[in-house]
Formats: structure tokens, C-alpha cells, sequence
């Protein structure tokens, strides 16, 4: 994954997924004309592992890994993995940078996310099922969002178009230099901050991203699987055993807006001039 590219040095793609590099660009007052090159290996999603998929041997020696919260630190470190920097989630730069964006006077309505496959692996599950279930449980106007892979299958988007709900994607997440998912984390900014609820099937960062803009949270139906899934998560059972007060159809408010702040970070919340320092930018003065 990680490959000498032609701006010079070794760089990660997943770095650039869902716009991650151009927000914390952004908030370092760097101009937008290329992504930027990030000197380590930046942590692209919520994970309990170590903040890195369990085949992690892409991330070079010697790099540091930018992870979201301290206990992915740790449990990085308890596995062998070294140089860990504590930066906070990319999602709490976007926060900063966009206090207002998406905000509305009404917030109504569930946006539902089903838990998603990504390129190189599928999941199974009845998606039918789930938006039987979700029908329901949900009382107000419910919007499914769906991964590009989901929602690029006409039978999946049916699954629940046909129950009356509304269908929508945030766009593809972006791969190296293309500028596909550089919007995706606004695109979602704008949904959670109109809508009241957020749910899932699975703890995942829309839930977490939701509840720390005032969302209630809901996780509930089948968590479905997959193809591949790695033992080293533990599985639902691990997230049913270390989250037990986040799942069910209602979620004490309070209690998941705190959990979100320790998982994505805000503590860790860096300056510009840090983030320019660990990630090896260089400021540029305008004349």
C-alpha cells in the first residue's frame, strides 16, 4: 500500500481515504492544490484492535503510526507495534474547521448505517431482514446510508427503498490521488448534524462521529460478517462485552457523547504547528 509516489518519499493511500489528509492540510493552514504527503501511516477508521487491521506489515518500521486515542496506544505497544503519536481523530479537525456546516434548527429522523464491506472483501447478510427490523423500531423518517459498493448494487438499495426509506452515499472513500473521497467526511458532517438518531448494526465511527454532534445513538439488528473476518477482533462478542451500554435501540445520550470523545480523541486534539512538525510539512508563507 505504502509506495514512493511522485511527489517524493514514501506515502500511504490510506492516509488520503475519505479526505482525511486535505482536512488536516486545511487546519494547517496548507493550501489545497495536491493532497499532502503524511510521513507515517495515518489511522483511517475507528478500530479495537490497535488502530491498524491485524495484517498490518505495510506500515514500514520506523514510521510513526498517528493513532486516535491513548488505549490504541497501548494496546499497539502491548503487541510490539512502536511510535505511536497521539493526534485525535481526523473527524475532530473537520469539527473545527466546519462549526456551523449542516446545522439546523429541526434535526429529524434516523440516518442508518448497515455495516459494509470494503474492495477486497464482501459481507454477508440479509439486508432484507435488517429493514424489516429497522421499520420496526424507527418511528420517524429513516435514511439509509450505504458504503459505494452497497449502493452500486441495485437488489441492496432496493432492500430498502422498498420499505420507504431513503437511500443515500457519502461517495467513494478516494484512493491515492484522486480526488473522489476528499468530500466524503463533509457529505457526512452535513447528514448527521440533520438527523436526530443515528443507528448501525455495529459499532463503527458514523456512530461515534454522530453522537459527538448530538445524535442519539442506536446499535441493534444482525451484525452481520465478513467473508474474511479476522479472529484477532474478537468479534460481536469483544464489542457486546467491552460496549454493552452502547448497543440497543436506545443508548443513554450522554454516556455515548462521552464515549465518543475518548475514542476519537478529542483530548489529543493537536495545533497546526504540531501536526506540521510530527507529519514533516513545511508552513508556506504567502507574500
Amino acid at each position: 500500500m505504502g509506495r514512493a509516489n511522485r511527489y517524493g518519499g514514501m506515502m500511504d493511500e490510506s492516509n488520503h481515504w475519505y479526505g482525511h489528509s486535505r482536512i488536516l492540510a486545511g487546519y494547517c493552514e496548507m493550501p489545497d492544490e495536491t493532497p499532502k504527503r503524511i510521513q507515517g501511516f495515518l489511522q483511517h477508521g475507528w478500530n479495537y484492535l490497535h488502530g491498524f487491521p491485524p495484517n498490518d506489515h505495510w506500515c514500514s518500521p520506523g514510521y510513526p503510526r498517528f493513532v486516535w486515542s491513548d488505549v490504541l496506544r497501548r494496546r499497539g505497544w502491548s503487541m510490539g507495534r512502536r511510535g505511536h503519536y497521539l493526534i485525535g481523530a481526523p473527524w475532530i479537525y473537520l469539527l473545527h474547521l466546519e462549526p456551523e456546516l449542516g446545522v439546523t434548527t429541526k434535526r429529524e429522523g434516523t440516518i442508518w448505517y448497515p455495516f459494509h464491506g470494503w474492495e477486497k472483501s464482501s459481507v454477508n447478510g440479509d439486508h432484507a431482514r435488517l429493514a424489516d427490523e429497522i421499520r420496526e423500531v424507527e418511528t420517524g423518517p429513516v435514511t439509509v446510508c450505504l458504503y459505494w459498493l452497497e449502493f452500486a448494487n441495485p437488489d441492496i438499495r432496493q432492500a430498502y427503498e422498498s420499505r420507504g426509506f431513503r437511500v443515500i452515499c457519502h461517495g467513494e472513500r478516494g484512493s491515492r490521488w484522486e480526488g473522489k473521497g476528499r468530500d466524503f467526511l463533509r457529505r457526512q458532517l452535513i447528514q448527521l448534524r440533520r438527523h436526530r438518531r443515528v443507528a448501525s448494526n455495529r459499532l463503527g465511527s458514523a456512530l461515534f462521529y454522530g453522537a459527538s454532534v448530538g445524535c442519539e445513538v442506536a446499535v441493534y439488528g444482525d451484525p452481520m460478517q465478513y467473508e474474511d473476518e479476522r479472529p484477532e477482533y474478537g468479534g460481536t462478542a469483544r464489542r457486546m462485552r467491552l460496549w454493552p451500554e452502547l448497543h440497543g435501540v436506545r443508548v443513554d445520550p450522554a454516556l455515548a457523547a462521552e464515549v465518543a470523545g475518548r475514542e476519537l480523541g478529542f483530548e489529543y486534539q493537536a495545533t497546526p504547528e504540531e501536526l506540521r512538525r510530527m507529519f514533516g510539512w513545511k508552513r508556506v508563507r504567502y507574500a
